[in-house]
């Protein structure tokens, strides 16, 4: 496009652009970046989109700067229409060119067309079209109705590449924080992740029970490999947390027994505390923390790597593939890893008992096996089996709907540890009131 065409330096003769050569002609200058020049022309410049780059750099190259004339616009309201008359040359390195005020549009009337008078103007480039542009905005805003008919067809072109500016958003209504609203909300969400979960569970049961049968898409590897990371590598933290809570138990239990002359009976605190309670809760509790938040961080980079969606749409199902060999693995170390802490808790127990109080190692043993029924260690046993099953189907759910960054893999691993520790909890409430009513 030359500068040149469509009304562009009319009644004066056509200067040309440098030649092969690179030298400029006299009395131009050239722009030591291609097309920088003052304040004023890189304003013009950074207004206008991308979407005309390259039309208005050659533009700039192919216009001459020599000043003419002033450039200069003026505004007359007449009785059908306004007015806006534009002189003078109208180039971005010069530095003069006007900006349009906010308050330009300040005389107009509305309903009223906006009409634009050319006679007297130049030669121009981009910052004519940044005029242009932000009167077409500023006249949008104040519902003024722009008429480009008597512009010029290179002007006009441009000016319809430019994007549309619309209105700025109304500010949003002060939010105001509703309590009941509030608890209502968040029971509706945790109703729905129940049953997500609750859903999530029964597929995976079908996909274990299509696996026994050989019509499963569970893989034999994969399982040994989430029952090594949930059990065997869990083994010594387990054994320090119950050692140190039946140690805890003995030593508190020891202070108050001493006192009435029964020490024997720390045994019987110790192995009831631990079978019933500690070490089916301290067990889930580092699980949901150490095996749970991996479940979920490792899901959710997934999820991220979009293999979760690969997997679906080679039609393999994620319950069966990834969440039940990471559920059937807790489900199955959960009750040996109670059993390994009840023991370990109440070797602590016994340690202290024995420091402390005048204890027999014999005699604390009767004492505990005379204390802890059978039942007990059944009603523990299920116990953790629930345990492990709620801690897998959690964190495998938090890991399928997290986010796709980095930071939601932290997001779903912090937040699988929170809901794990929680339910357990919970959990562990409502298995306390199943025995008492049992009279277990």
């Amino acid at each position: 496009m030359h500068a040149g065409s469509s009304g562009m330096g009319r009644g004066r003769p056509r200067e040309h652009a440098p030649g092969a050569s690179g030298r400029p002609r006299h009395g131009m200058r050239r722009p030591a970046h291609g097309c920088a020049g003052p304040l004023s022309a890189r304003r013009s410049l950074r207004v206008l989109p991308t979407a005309v780059a390259g039309t208005v750099l050659r533009l700039e190259r192919l216009v001459n700067t020599s000043v003419n004339g002033a450039p200069q616009w003026h505004l007359q309201a007449e009785a059908n229409r306004t007015l806006i008359t534009l002189s003078g040359e109208w180039i971005a390195q010069t530095g003069t060119t006007p900006d349009f005020p906010n308050d330009g549009l300040a005389p107009a009337t509305k309903g009223k067309p906006l009409e634009f008078s050319t006679e007297g103007l130049g030669r121009w480039d981009t910052s004519l079209i940044s005029f242009l542009w932000e009167l077409k905005r500023d006249a949008r805003l104040a519902d003024v109705t722009v008429s480009t008919d008597t512009l010029p067809v290179s002007a006009r072109k441009l000016l319809d590449l430019l994007p549309e500016i619309p209105p700025e958003p109304h500010a949003p209504p002060p939010h105001h924080f509703a309590p009941v609203a509030a608890v209502g909300q968040f029971t509706l969400d945790t109703l729905n992740e129940i049953g997500c979960v609750s859903e999530m569970g029964v597929a995976t049961a079908k996909g274990g029970l299509a696996a026994l049968l050989g019509k499963g898409m569970m893989r034999t590897v994969d399982l040994l490999s989430d029952v090594r990371a949930a059990g065997p590598t869990a083994l010594l933290i387990v054994g320090v947390v119950n050692f140190l809570v039946g140690a805890i138990l003995a030593f508190v239990g020891a202070v108050q027994l001493h006192k009435f002359a029964a020490d024997i009976y720390v045994a019987s605190l110790v192995g009831i505390a631990m079978v019933r309670e500690m070490s089916a809760v301290m067990t889930a509790i580092i699980m949901a923390g150490r095996t749970g938040g991996a479940y979920a961080a490792r899901i959710s980079t997934m999820q991220g790597n979009e293999e979760i969606d690969a997997l679906t749409v080679f039609g393999i199902p994620v319950s069966s593939y990834l969440i039940l060999p990471s559920v059937l693995a807790l489900v199955l170390t959960m009750p040996l890893l109670y059993l390994y802490g009840c023991l370990i808790g109440m070797f602590g127990g016994f340690v202290v008992a024995y420091i402390m109080l005048n204890v027999t190692p014999l005699g604390y043993f009767h004492e505990t096996l005379y204390a802890v029924a059978l039942s007990q260690f059944i009603f523990g046993f299920i116990k953790s089996i629930v345990f492990g099953g709620f801690i897998g189907l959690t964190s495998c759910r938090i890991g399928l709907k997290a986010g796709r960054s980095a930071a939601d893999v932290g997001i779903a691993a912090t937040r699988a540890v929170v809901v794990g520790i929680v339910g357990v909890i919970a959990i562990d409430a409502i298995f306390a009131v199943i025995a008492n009513v049992l009279d277990i």
